[in-house]
């Protein structure tokens, strides 16, 4: 079956969907994006994604294209018509298109939304752990607005492939990780003790941070929010990266530095087994 895309209004087969040439998300990067989990035919998290969705778009001072009723039901019509059961949903909403120039014009927001099934997580990656690089974070100074302006990702994301790493985990001026270039970054301290960097600035809130941060403090495990520096990662008795798309991914080795033993830790693994029945549990 072909893909099916929502652009402002129509359903389109994938291959003809289309923007205006002048669409301030291609002229400019002007505008937000969101990625949601479609776990078991339902949406995972659906409220704080749109919830952070729309501080993105209150940052960038873009108007919502619809109310969130009629947005809700474009977002399952596109699931519905691409037969996703669990998969994702992909929605980006721009300043919409006018004449070049960088003042804001008085335009119509453009919504676009896709969606397709997931591919599967290599059972590898969660039995040795992932590989992460680290790099200089370029990015420009409001990361924590999911912004479609992610060329320093795509950067980063590409060097991380030519060393044959899963990630790249970018390094502030200070020596301390914000996160990956798609996902957040996580340590586990000797004492066991779940760090992850705060959310400021300088990182993106991530929906499955936010879970787990749930899922552990349920568990009794003790989560701070704090800079962590490279060394200290590398020390690290643990680490893992969290995403929408993969949930919870171990990390065994940072640049040279075998993490650990290098095999995914205690903490980790029970983490995942955590979120992914926090998942299944969702409406």
């Amino acid at each position: 079956m072909s893909r099916v895309a929502y652009v402002n209004g129509r359903y389109l087969p994938h291959r003809a969907a289309a923007v205006h040439v002048e669409d301030r998300g291609f002229q400019f990067a002007d505008g937000a994006y969101e990625v949601i989990a479609v776990h078991g035919g339902s949406f995972l998290d659906e409220g704080l994604h749109l919830t952070r969705l729309h501080r993105s778009l209150g940052e960038l001072r873009i108007e919502p294209p619809m109310a969130d009723a009629a947005l809700k039901a474009v977002m399952r019509e596109v699931v519905r018509r691409n037969r996703v059961r669990d998969g994702i949903l992909y929605m980006q909403v721009t300043r919409g298109a006018a004449p070049r120039d960088f003042a804001f014009p008085k335009s119509r927001p453009s919504l676009v939304m896709t969606a397709r099934n997931a591919r599967p997580l290599d059972p590898k990656l969660l039995e040795r752990g992932a590989l992460v690089v680290t790099l200089p974070d370029i990015r420009w100074a409001r990361p924590d607005i999911k912004s479609v302006a992610l060329l320093p990702n795509a950067l980063g994301k590409q060097r991380a492939k030519e060393a044959g790493a899963y990630e790249a985990w970018q390094v502030d001026r200070d020596g301390n990780v914000t996160e990956g270039t798609s996902s957040n970054a996580w340590i586990v301290t000797a004492k066991g003790e779940i760090v992850t960097r705060q959310a400021d600035h300088a990182i993106l809130n991530g929906v499955t941070r936010l879970g787990v941060i749930e899922v552990a403090g349920k568990a009794q495990m003790k989560v701070i929010e704090r800079p962590f520096s490279v060394a200290e990662a590398k020390a690290a008795r643990e680490a893992f990266i969290t995403s929408t798309t993969n949930f919870i991914v171990p990390v065994t080795r940072i640049d040279d530095a075998t993490v650990g033993d290098g095999k995914p830790g205690e903490i980790t693994r029970r983490l995942r087994a955590l979120y992914v029945e926090y998942a299944a549990r969702q409406p």
